[in-house]
């Protein structure tokens, strides 16, 4: 991006075994806390950094890839999480429509053992790791020093059109649901097909929405259409979040919000956490990726063709070269890019309606100054740039999600 300048921290990371324990960052000398407050990395670190979305849980079913190691690929792990001093990820569990089916015994089996290798990674690695449900949990977990495992579930499809599924899944763990993702469902339409231009929730997308409500289960409306996005804020009766989207007034794509959408999403008391994927947040990135997309199209086939496994690692191995690729074809994007949504979310509903939902892992490209999760200090050093006080950043990188979560189960009945 002209005129921006990537400003990345070094030297003060922790490595992986140093803990956030905030009961020990006490500072006794009144020059040492001084400096403390005007320091970016220790504002980073004294904030509770809750991530809204992460598709690394195809990692552990698929490449059963342990998150205890420092990976050589790939967005997020402990190690890397430690450094960016990451208290809390909500792991995505997505069914593929096209891959696993859009209902039926195939697609829950798919969202159960996601949901179980969220499970696991708690179980094996409890001293990173432990698995919450509430805000109350999050804070608990942080405040020993670990991490917290949430989920949210990206895509209706395992609901298999059965309400009693949602409790289902409710008792399993999931505290987040999107009705649809790029595929609509029957009862949800989706930004990103064709039918989803016009359908929005029949009356069994609603009660799935009252059922949510009831149980104490987030209601997220990211890859939703623009009539189910309405039908989802006049039916909620809870806040109502988008756990990775951005702001199409900057970036007109289908999977970004309206004005009018943050507005009436802020008015159920809910937020917006944007996305870190260029294509959602850099304005033109579209259409210079669909032109790389037909240039590389022979290359990405053909690591497909030579994948000898299933359908889920022939969709790895293409997205493998989409990775290599659009890192060497497609111009940088920065951090600050991140910030311009927040900034435009702010602006237009007040700090109190925004927070991060990275998707890291289940995107092809990330900024330059964003490459995993190591990165995060990045993000509050340009939020403090921009202005923002710790009191705004702290809200920002967690505080926000941390109220809605306690309205959602305060109001279940």
């Amino acid at each position: 991006m002209a005129g921006v300048a990537l400003v990345f921290l070094t030297g003060n990371c922790r490595n992986s075994s140093e803990t956030k324990n905030r009961s020990a960052k006490t500072v006794n000398n009144t020059s040492e806390s001084t400096t403390a407050a005007n320091d970016p990395l220790a504002i980073h670190r004294r904030a509770i950094i809750v991530d809204m979305h992460a598709d690394t849980t195809q990692r552990l079913v698929d490449e059963k890839v342990d998150l205890s190691q420092l990976l050589s690929d790939g967005h997020l792990d402990a190690v890397r999480a430690r450094e960016g001093a990451l208290d809390a990820q909500f792991f995505s569990i997505w069914v593929e429509p096209e891959l696993f089916g859009g209902g039926g015994a195939r697609a829950m089996r798919r969202a159960d053992e996601q949901i179980q290798a969220v499970h696991d990674l708690a179980e094996k690695h409890p001293e990173t790791w432990e698995l919450a449900t509430t805000a109350a949990d999050i804070r608990r977990i942080t405040s020993s020093g670990k991490i917290a495992a949430l989920m949210g579930m990206e895509g209706g499809y395992a609901i298999d059109e059965k309400i009693e599924n949602v409790d289902r899944y409710y008792q399993m763990g999931v505290r987040y649901l999107s009705p649809a993702w790029s595929v609509s469902t029957s009862w949800a339409g989706s930004s990103g097909d064709e039918v989803g231009k016009t359908r929005g929730l029949n009356n069994f997308g609603k009660q799935v929405i009252r059922e949510m409500n009831r149980l104490g289960i987030m209601v997220d409306v990211s890859h939703l259409s623009d009539p189910a996005f309405w039908d989802i804020v006049n039916t909620s009766t809870k806040p109502v979040i988008a756990t990775h989207s951005g702001c199409r007034a900057i970036t007109n794509v289908p999977r970004n919000l309206t004005d009018d959408m943050i507005v009436a999403l802020a008015k159920t008391g809910g937020v917006v956490n944007v996305i870190f994927y260029p294509e959602h947040i850099e304005p033109g990135y579209t259409e210079k990726k669909k032109k790389v997309d037909v240039e590389i199209a022979s290359l990405v086939q053909r690591a497909s063709d030579e994948e000898k496994g299933d359908v889920a690692h022939k969709k790895l191995a293409r997205d493998r070269v989409r990775r290599e690729e659009y890192l060497k074809r497609l111009p940088p994007v920065s951090v600050a890019r991140i910030v311009d949504h927040i900034d435009h979310i702010v602006k237009l509903v007040g700090v109190d309606h925004v927070g991060i939902g990275s998707d890291f892992d289940g995107v092809q490209a990330v900024p330059v100054d964003l490459k995993s999760v190591a990165d995060l200090p990045n993000l509050t050093r340009e939020l403090l740039r921009r202005g923002y006080s710790e009191s705004d950043i702290d809200k920002i990188l967690g505080g926000n999600m941390l109220r809605v979560m306690e309205e959602t189960e305060s109001l279940v009945h």
